[in-house]
C-alpha cells in the first residue's frame, strides 16, 4: 500500500511570479454626433442657417440679380435722389425706399423658401406602390408591363397621375420634377435662375410679388434719372442706372404682365407652356379644373389663400443605428492565476496567506507531492 506524505511548501523553491499589470481601461463610447435631415437630404439643394434656409445647389445668376439691383439702387439714391428732392418733392427718396425694400425681401424670400418639395418615398413605401402597380387587382395572371399612371377626378374631370421613378411616387395634380432640383415640387410654376430657386406652391406668391415690384422700381428708376438728366447738364455716372433700366424694364413688365394672366386664369408657367388645358395638347374638349370661373377668386386662391406647411423636415432628426449602446466591458483575471500572485506575494514576505475569496477552483495552485513505497 502507498502511503502519499505531503511536504511542506518551501518558500525558498517557490519563484514569485511577474506580477500581471492591470488591465487598460477601455476607451469610452462616444456616442455618435446627432445629424439632421438636411445633411443627408437627396436633392441637389443647399441649405443655409442650420436647415432654416433652403436653395438650389446651382444658385444660377442670383449674385448678378442681387448686383444690379443693388447697383442701380445705389446710383439712384447717392447720385439722382439729392438733386430730384432740391428740384421736385422730398416724396421720391420714399418712394424709391419702399419699393427698393420690396423687392430686396421678396428676392430673398423667393430665393431661399422650400418651393413646396414632397419627400420621397421610404423603400418601404416604394416596395407597397409597386406591388400594387405590378399586380392592382390582386390577381396572378401573366405579367404584363404595367402602365405608371393613375386617374383622379378633379372638377369632373379626369387627370392623369405620373409615376415618378426617382422619387418612387405618384406626382400628385400640378406637380413636376425639377432636373436641375431632383425634387418633385408641388404645383410646379417652372425653374427660375434669375433667384436660384424652383418657383412653386409655396414660394409662387414671392415671385410674383417681386417681379410686380421690381417692375415699379425699375419704372420709376428709369423715369426719375430721365428727369434728371433733362433738367441738368449730362453727366456719364448718371447713365449707367439709365441704361440697365432701358434694357431691363421691358423685358420685367413683359415678365409681370404673362404671370398676371397666369394667376387671373390659375395657371401655371409649365401648364401654359405644355398647352395642358388651353388644347395645344389636342384636348380641345379639355378646360382648367383648377380655375373658379371668376379673376377675383383665382387670385384669392393663388396670392392670398394661407401658406401651406413645408412637407420636409429639415430640421428633424435622423434616427440613429446605435439605438442600443454597449456598457464598457469589465475584464477579469482568471481565478487561479489571481491565487499565485497572492500566495507568491505573502510568501516572499513572510505575512500569513488572506483568507481566499470565495471561488471555486477546479484545481489546487499549487501541489507538490513525495511519494514512498511502504
Amino acid at each position: 500500500m502507498k502511503n502519499h506524505e505531503y511536504q511542506q511548501i518551501d518558500p525558498q523553491a517557490l519563484v514569485t511570479p511577474t506580477p500581471t499589470p492591470p488591465p487598460r481601461p477601455l476607451p469610452e463610447h462616444k456616442p455618435r454626433r446627432a445629424r439632421r435631415r438636411w445633411e443627408v437630404f437627396p436633392g441637389k439643394n443647399r441649405f443655409c442657417c442650420d436647415g432654416r434656409m433652403i436653395a438650389a445647389r446651382q444658385s444660377g445668376v442670383l449674385p448678378l440679380t442681387l448686383g444690379l439691383i443693388l447697383l442701380t439702387s445705389g446710383l439712384f439714391f447717392i447720385f439722382d435722389c439729392p438733386f430730384l428732392v432740391k428740384h421736385l418733392t422730398s416724396c421720391i427718396p420714399a418712394i424709391g425706399g419702399v419699393l427698393f425694400v420690396f423687392v430686396i425681401i421678396s428676392l430673398l424670400q423667393t430665393s431661399f423658401t422650400d418651393p413646396g418639395i414632397l419627400p420621397r418615398a421610404t423603400p418601404e413605401e416604394a416596395a407597397d406602390i409597386e406591388k400594387q402597380i405590378d399586380n392592382p387587382t390582386g390577381s396572378s395572371s401573366s405579367y404584363r408591363p404595367p402602365p405608371r399612371t393613375k386617374e383622379v377626378v378633379i372638377n369632373q374631370q379626369v387627370v392623369k397621375l405620373k409615376y415618378c421613378f426617382t422619387c418612387k411616387i405618384f406626382r400628385p395634380p400640378r406637380t413636376s420634377h425639377c432636373s436641375l432640383c431632383d425634387n418633385c415640387v408641388e404645383r410646379f410654376d417652372h425653374h427660375c435662375p434669375w433667384v436660384g430657386n424652383c418657383v412653386g406652391k409655396r414660394n409662387y406668391r414671392f415671385f410674383y410679388t417681386f417681379i410686380i415690384s421690381l417692375s415699379f422700381l425699375t419704372a420709376f428708376i428709369f423715369g426719375c434719372v430721365t428727369t434728371h438728366l433733362t433738367l441738368s447738364t449730362c453727366h456719364l455716372i448718371l447713365s449707367v442706372p439709365l441704361v440697365v433700366c432701358f434694357f431691363s424694364v421691358w423685358s420685367i413688365l413683359g415678365l409681370s404682365g404673362f404671370h398676371t394672366y397666369l394667376v387671373a386664369t390659375n395657371l401655371t408657367t409649365n401648364e401654359d407652356i405644355k398647352g395642358s388645358w388651353s388644347g395645344k395638347s389636342g384636348n380641345e374638349d379639355v378646360g382648367n379644373p383648377y380655375s373658379y370661373n371668376s379673376i377675383i377668386k383665382n387670385c384669392c386662391s393663388v396670392l392670398c389663400g394661407p401658406m401651406p406647411p413645408s412637407l420636409i423636415d429639415r430640421r428633424g432628426f435622423v434616427p440613429s443605428d446605435d439605438s442600443v449602446q454597449t456598457s464598457p466591458v469589465e475584464i477579469e483575471l482568471p481565478a487561479a492565476k489571481n491565487d499565485i500572485n497572492m500566495v507568491g506575494r505573502a510568501v516572499t514576505s513572510g505575512r500569513p496567506l488572506p483568507r481566499p475569496p470565495v471561488i471555486t477552483l477546479q484545481q489546487p495552485a499549487i501541489s507538490i507531492q513525495s511519494h514512498s513505497t511502504a
